[in-house]
């Protein structure tokens, strides 16, 4: 498998070149980065190991059911996660108030105190929205933010100006910056050229890519090694071939109920038990894709009722899954061994 991939990134590795922006020397902003995150001194936040994207319980009448997310990351606490993402794309930010954003991280920094790393989702569209939002989030407690690629005004976000985003957010953020790539909702597929310029920052320290292209990862992971740039998997359906090229771990939607397995698949792949961890990565990946980009988050929150996990109604306009759908995925987790008919 390995030789596999390798000649696979051979074959199909892009080919990266400068991107216009700012310069390193331009690169200020707050003086609490200096002693979070340099390239010249000590090393950055080690952000190594496995992170559930955890969804947001929601109430029937759509508030936020704080209990029901207690209850869930009791449970989370008990699996060897290294931290969680809190306001991702499965937590359904996108339909949530800056309060509640904010709220949201402030209780699963509470609940986990030091044992978990956790990670806040600080996006915005704007700017300066965006640094407001890394701001809240460095105050609740949060070591790191990811921050996903503005795309609204999708015909302006050349190169030129999604470094210059990412550039200034991190010059005046508090705490380090991850890069968020997820074309399969912004429709922006974050260029290599524009990882390579942004991983020089000295506050940026690396990448969520949910695009699943292994012979970019491969490929970035060569082009930024000596920038102490760590690249996570944004999906488990990949997670095996991107530890193979060179990531440091994942943020898999997975883990929100099969936890223990995305850890094992983790696990065999260090110990160097391939052919086991080549099982589990083949069973995961049709599952994954339900809960992905085949169902989204309905199919995600209803997994998670199957194992025990509270998952509850999306907020609208999500829709709930349909029994059609409903069936469909869960004959493809019983056909896949994780649960029985």
């Amino acid at each position: 498998m390995v030789r596999v991939l390798l000649k696979c990134i051979a074959a199909c590795g892009r080919v990266c070149g400068v991107v216009k922006g700012p310069h390193p020397s331009h690169w200020t902003g707050n003086l609490a980065m200096a002693s979070l995150s340099t390239r010249s001194g000590t090393s950055p936040l080690d952000i190594s190991g496995l992170y559930p994207p955890i969804a947001t319980p929601f109430n029937k009448d759509e508030s936020i059911a704080y209990d029901k997310l207690t209850n869930n990351l009791q449970r989370w606490n008990e699996i060897p996660f290294r931290g969680y993402v809190v306001q991702g794309s499965n937590g359904e930010y996108a339909y949530q108030t800056v309060e509640e954003r904010v709220e949201m991280v402030r209780h699963v920094v509470q609940l986990c105190g030091d044992d978990k790393l956790i990670i806040a989702g600080s996006g915005c569209e704007s700017t300066r929205e965006t640094i407001e939002m890394t701001q809240k989030m460095a105050d609740v407690g949060a070591k790191a933010v990811l921050v996903v690629t503005p795309c609204y005004y999708k015909g302006g976000m050349s190169n030129d100006a999604l470094v210059h985003h990412f550039s200034v957010v991190a010059d005046h953020s508090p705490i380090p910056i991850i890069l968020y790539s997820v074309p399969s909702n912004t429709t922006i597929d974050l260029a290599p050229e524009v990882i390579i310029r942004l991983s020089e920052h000295p506050n940026i320290i690396g990448l969520k890519d949910s695009g699943g292209d292994i012979s970019k990862l491969g490929n970035l992971v060569y082009m930024t090694k000596k920038n102490d740039f760590q690249i996570l998997a944004g999906s488990a359906g990949f997670l095996l071939p991107a530890y193979v090229v060179g990531c440091v771990g994942g943020v898999c939607a997975l883990g929100n109920f099969l936890g223990k397995e995305m850890c094992e698949l983790e696990r065999l792949y260090k110990e160097g038990r391939m052919a086991e961890a080549k099982d589990l990565q083949h069973r995961m990946v049709a599952p994954n894709a339900c809960v992905t980009r085949r169902f989204g988050v309905p199919g995600l929150k209803v997994a998670m009722d199957w194992f025990g996990y509270y998952g509850g109604p999306t907020r609208s306009p999500l829709m709930p899954m349909s029994e059609t759908d409903t069936k469909a995925m869960r004959d493809i987790f019983v056909r896949n061994g994780f649960l029985s008919n």
